[in-house]
């Protein structure tokens, strides 16, 4: 990495390489937003790193400055880090029974700013107390989310929930694959696939992978996946069949000059 920037207290930290410049906007003690630019191809994107207080009254001065920066941000925009609260009463297990009042300032805040949830892969939750059997405490703190450019601007962006190494908390990795044009490209299946006795078992295999997050954004994860898995499986299994479309065409051609 060739630059990074860090928030008041040291607790946040950004690193980015030559392929991003980047300038600090503002940060706390409980974030650090960054405007980003993308050196070669120019995409621009704000991005505010979170480590949120454990309590609902410190918190609370985080979400009004995040509701200010929804009203004002017209660019892609990720929030992305600890929250230090769940959504759901599924994103804990274990200890006492949770109370979704500790959770309706952070959900108004969502709603407000008009984020989404990006879902997740891998394991469900992200933070452990690391007890033993029994007393254990699981739930998921960190999470991203986008508004509406992001997702226009990013729709491939997937966040992956990665093994805890010496740390209470699960690393969680996004990936943002950049869009280079605003042309539609259109799945298209082809009936022959189905005699392919490999063709139900690669789909079954790719729809059974846990995906987690809203209802819809599952549905569409899967789909993603699948069309560029199945794209990718007749390559393997029939090469390049429009390509070999198009050289037959020549042939046919160049045999049609020769007959002439």
């Amino acid at each position: 990495m060739h630059q990074a920037a860090s928030n008041v207290n040291n607790k946040i930290w950004v690193y980015w390489d030559k392929e991003f410049t980047a300038s600090v906007i503002d940060h706390d003690e409980q974030k650090l937003t960054l405007e980003m630019r993308h050196v070669e191809n120019n995409n621009h994107f704000f991005l505010t790193v979170i480590y949120a207080k454990c309590t609902p009254i410190l918190i609370r001065p985080l979400w009004e400055v995040l509701r200010h920066k929804s009203a004002i941000y017209d660019s892609p925009w990720c929030v992305i880090g600890d929250f230090n609260v769940i959504v759901f009463v599924e994103e804990k297990i274990g200890g006492i029974l949770y109370q979704m009042s500790k959770s309706m300032d952070f959900l108004y805040m969502i709603e407000d700013c008009g984020l989404v949830d990006l879902g997740f892969y891998g394991p469900k939750y992200t933070w452990s107390n690391g007890r033993g059997q029994g007393s254990i405490v699981w739930k998921r703190l960190d999470r991203g989310l986008v508004n509406d450019q992001w997702l226009s601007a990013f729709p491939s962006t997937s966040v992956s929930h990665l093994a805890s190494t010496g740390s209470d908390h699960n690393p969680i990795l996004m990936k943002i694959n950049i869009r280079h044009d605003t042309r539609n490209k259109y799945f298209r299946f082809l009936n022959f696939w189905v005699d392919n006795v490999n063709f139900k078992p690669f789909v079954k295999d790719i729809w059974d992978k846990q995906v987690n997050g809203s209802a819809m954004w599952v549905f569409h994860q899967k789909l993603k996946a699948l069309c560029t898995g199945l794209s990718r499986w007749s390559r393997q299994e029939y090469g390049d069949i429009f390509q070999k479309a198009k050289e037959f065409e020549e042939q046919v051609k160049a045999a049609e000059m020769v007959l002439a």
